[in-house]
């Protein structure tokens, strides 16, 4: 069976297609977030393994500095109260009684019922944020608001794509966002910036973001560039009729969401992959992916890790994928 054949129909249906337009430049492209915040699909307890395997051999994928304390509790319940609403018939949160705020929490998926209570480290397995972003398919990030700055202060962050939440942990979101190119001078970061901290705890937003991952990988960091860096050339250098089983189309959808107790902002990161040879299944987008890789100014293309591979994929869609070029 070949990588493209593994990806069902319901994953071509669910995929999140990054780009309305045949053109992409960076803008903050936010919108109202959907009904579910937090998704559960068929590549769940896979995704979960190779989190685990990550985490086991690089611990510093997940961080919390002492004073986000408060806030991993408050996302942990926050997504917690989001499961046990989207799946109720796998998810389960009960508040027990008492004196202390305790809870039962139930995942049947995964096996686990346990009981806790809020704010005591002792009564779970694991800190907060791993425990439960041990049980869902985002990464997340933390921002704590101080100093009329958001800061990067948190975080479980196992599928990063060329970039390493360890090094930027810490860091305010202006600094993380330094790189990008054309972000600040178009001032595209700085109108996001003032946007994230408006935001109110009733209010959640979602948008997205893109890259073109070699080989299906999950986990692009930096940390891990030398087991992925020369999967761009080979892909380049290698034959084009390989190109539709490893060459992926990478969409992250990223949701915002204001805290109601910490007041912190949950940066959630869901990342979803497509080979081109499912793409090209839907003719509209294989027309639309290769007119945005043709137009896509050099300097964007550097920066998302693209230039070797977006003239492969171009191909592979002009001769393979049904576009006329």
């Amino acid at each position: 069976m070949t990588i493209a054949e593994t990806f069902t129909s319901r994953d071509v249906e669910n995929y999140p297609f990054p780009f309305p337009r045949d053109q992409y430049r960076y803008s903050a492209n936010v919108e109202p977030a959907g009904e579910r915040r937090i998704v559960i699909d068929g590549h769940y307890r896979c995704e979960l393994d190779e989190r685990a395997r990550i985490l086991a051999s690089d611990p510093s994928r997940a961080q919390c500095l002492p004073h986000m304390e408060p806030a991993a509790w408050d996302a942990m319940l926050t997504v917690m109260h989001e499961l046990a609403e989207s799946y109720p018939e796998h998810m389960m949160l009960d508040r027990l009684g008492g004196e202390a705020p305790s809870y039962r929490w139930r995942n049947t998926l995964l096996g686990i019922d346990d009981t806790f209570v809020f704010g005591d480290p002792g009564s779970l397995s694991s800190p907060p944020l791993t425990y439960i972003f041990g049980q869902v398919q985002e990464d997340v990030v933390l921002l704590d608001q101080r100093e009329d700055q958001m800061w990067g202060d948190a975080g479980v962050v196992t599928f990063a794509a060329d970039w390493s939440f360890g090094f930027d942990v810490g860091m305010s979101f202006l600094q993380i966002h330094g790189p990008v190119p054309r972000l600040h001078s178009e001032k595209i970061a700085t109108r996001a910036h003032e946007f994230i901290k408006r935001l109110q705890p009733s209010q959640s937003y979602r948008r997205t973001n893109w890259t073109l991952t070699v080989d299906g990988k999950l986990d692009t960091s930096t940390e891990t560039y030398p087991e992925w860096g020369r999967d761009r050339r080979t892909l380049a250098d290698g034959p084009t009729e390989d190109v539709g089983e490893r060459l992926f189309l990478r969409t992250e959808v990223q949701h915002l969401i204001r805290l109601p107790h910490s007041n912190a902002v949950m940066f959630l990161i869901r990342t979803y992959l497509l080979p081109f040879a499912a793409i090209a299944t839907v003719p509209e987008w294989a027309d639309r992916l290769y007119r945005v890789l043709e137009d896509l100014p050099l300097d964007m293309a550097d920066y998302k890790g693209v230039s070797r591979t977006r003239g492969a994929g171009m191909r592979w869609l002009s001769v393979y994928g049904g576009v006329v070029p």
